[in-house]
């Protein structure tokens, strides 16, 4: 009599259980592949890394730099593909292509934090509005009254440099400097109003005086008969807030310190004018080069 051994005898009987065994098997290599294709996403070759990060947002890849040093390198080129869709995407197209604006800063990376730094056209003056560039402040001719505006970002640590350009006539008061975000930025006639109070600090360019908390500090620079701004000429606002000091650089001239014992707050470059018409760009350049 011919045995049936039971091992093929239960897969005759149970042909589903069969089925469910491979099955399994086939879901787990699955799993393991999605898992391999996971993990070596981080060894991408760059060029396909730069055609991915180039549909990301700004604060996506801000992320990515930290993620590892692989996507690190990968954006390491400031002015790759990726900076520059993103650049085109958010950077107003008369900022991109106004060959004066962005001098300084010449990579797209570069011009993108400059726009995430510009004017804050939501903490300003009624009196004031931002140019279609994005970077540019224009006040309205409106009389007896004060009007000033605050960057977007405020900084607290590091070292900062911002680039300011006044054009128009400067008026009875113009003064460039910083202030917190408790700082006013209007008021009714014409007055130094960055400056006024202990929440702000402004060198105004009309008459080269330092100003905090309602009183001036002295003439700057400490020179005899310091030379008077020129409409258009560019100012460099530096801000040290490990060493709590901000001093103003006029091409490769070095001003002398303006302010001291700056206290340890968010701390965002401002300006305040009083002249109709008149306006001022403010382009972040990020850490000055010193020495």
């Amino acid at each position: 009599m011919h045995t049936v051994s039971p091992l093929v005898q239960r897969n005759e009987q149970s042909p589903e259980k069969t089925n469910v065994d491979v099955d399994k098997a086939q879901t787990n290599e699955g799993a393991t592949t999605r898992k391999l294709l996971a993990v070596s996403a981080t060894r991408l070759p760059h060029n396909i890394l730069v055609y991915i990060f180039s549909y990301l947002t700004a604060s996506d890849l801000k992320n990515c730099l930290m993620a590892c040093r692989h996507w690190n390198s990968a954006l390491a080129f400031e002015d790759s593909v990726v900076w520059q869709t993103v650049a085109r995407r958010l950077v107003p197209e008369p900022a991109l292509s106004d060959p004066y604006l962005f001098s300084e800063i010449p990579s797209f990376k570069q011009k993108l934090r400059a726009f995430k730094f510009a004017w804050n056209p939501n903490d300003s003056s009624k009196n004031n509005y931002l140019r279609p560039n994005g970077i540019t402040i224009h006040r309205q001719p409106v009389a007896q009254s004060t009007d000033g505006v605050r960057g977007k970002i405020g900084v607290s640590s590091g070292c900062h440099a911002f680039e300011l350009s006044w054009e128009g006539p400067l008026g009875t008061v113009a003064v460039i400097g910083l202030a917190t975000k408790h700082a006013a930025l209007h008021c009714p006639g014409y007055v130094p109003l960055i400056g006024s109070d202990d929440q702000s600090w402004g060198w105004n360019l009309v008459d080269n005086n330092l100003l905090h908390n309602g009183q001036s500090l002295g003439i700057y620079p400490a020179v005899n008969n310091p030379p008077k701004y020129q409409v258009g000429e560019r100012i460099r606002l530096i801000l040290d807030c490990d060493q709590h000091v901000c001093y103003f650089e006029r091409g490769t001239e070095f001003l002398g310190v303006a302010f001291k014992e700056l206290p340890p707050v968010k701390l965002f470059p401002s300006i305040c004018a009083v002249y109709g018409n008149t306006e001022v760009s403010m382009v972040y350049l990020g850490a000055p080069a010193l020495g």
